[in-house]
């Protein structure tokens, strides 16, 4: 069994248990490679069908292919698509130049948590492919979530079944142990988990798996002929490409193997503040 076998098979594993344990569960989609990839291997684990809804946050700053993506797979393969973001903070003018970890805290972290908990309304696609306003919708108690631990510091202290409080908030300090493939399902009233099928991949596999699996991945990674391609994808106003000439999942890989930047090298809102993503992660960012 190769590598990537045995990380298809953990992952596999991790969404059935989630499955069995959690009612109420999403999956987040980002529309990025690691969210795409394990999209793809849900499908996998449920033979085809994905028997929970997709949560995406949409701060209104993405970059315009990526909302085109989402909604034309969304369709081509059936899934249950659910829009979340914070219209208040948006009416009152949030944006970047309030500073980025700011804008990530109220249209990413503040727009995930209220979304999950229900107490916002969310946007539902229909078979037709328009959006219906969804209000007091139950809330997630189990949220899947693309999170690989070599991408960034703070996720590398991620468990697979990860709780959150009540608020969403989340305390590295008390984590619960998982050995043997043993893993705490069972949590109090009122928290929510994250579950993290990923975690043991690292980015070249995640490309490996793309080129093995043939997986329609959104083109904005590939370069398209101007020498730059993305590494990472975000809000547009935060997310810089990189120089590069790779055009396929193949040559990604083989520059990988060679880069030395980090993989959010790319990301403003990283380089903003020290520690930044630890503290939208302890505060619900995905």
């Amino acid at each position: 069994m190769s590598q990537l076998d045995e990380l298809e098979d953990q992952s596999v594993y991790i969404f059935r248990e989630a499955f069995k344990h959690f009612k109420q569960l999403c999956m987040l989609w980002s529309i990025g490679k690691d969210s795409t990839v394990m999209l793809w291997l849900a499908r996998k684990a449920f033979f085809g069908h994905v028997p929970f809804p997709l949560v995406h946050i949409d701060t209104s700053y993405k970059i315009p292919q990526m909302i085109e993506y989402r909604d034309r797979v969304s369709r081509e393969w059936g899934l249950q698509m659910v829009v979340g973001q914070n219209r208040q903070a948006l009416a009152d003018g949030m944006g970047p130049e309030r500073g980025r970890l700011t804008c990530c805290g109220a249209l990413k972290s503040d727009a995930l948590r209220k979304t999950l908990s229900g107490e916002w309304p969310r946007m539902r696609m229909q078979p037709n492919g328009e959006y219906v306003e969804e209000v007091n919708g139950e809330p997630f108690t189990g949220v899947i979530v693309g999170a690989r631990a070599d991408e960034e510091g703070s996720r590398s202290k991620e468990r697979y079944f990860s709780p959150r409080d009540h608020g969403g908030d989340w305390d590295i300090a008390d984590q619960p142990p998982e050995l043997w493939n043993q893993f705490k399902t069972d949590f109090a009233p009122g928290t929510h988990v994250r579950i993290h099928p990923l975690l043991d991949w690292t980015e070249v596999n995640i490309w490996e798996y793309v080129e093995r699996e043939n997986i329609p991945i959104i083109d904005l990674y590939f370069d398209k002929g101007q020498g730059r391609r993305y590494r990472s994808l975000g809000c547009a106003p935060c997310t810089g490409s990189i120089e590069s000439c790779a055009k396929n999942p193949s040559e990604v890989i083989v520059e990988l193997r060679t880069i030395k930047t980090a993989e959010r090298a790319g990301r403003a809102q990283d380089r903003e503040h020290a520690y930044a993503m630890e503290k939208l992660r302890r505060e619900g960012y995905m």
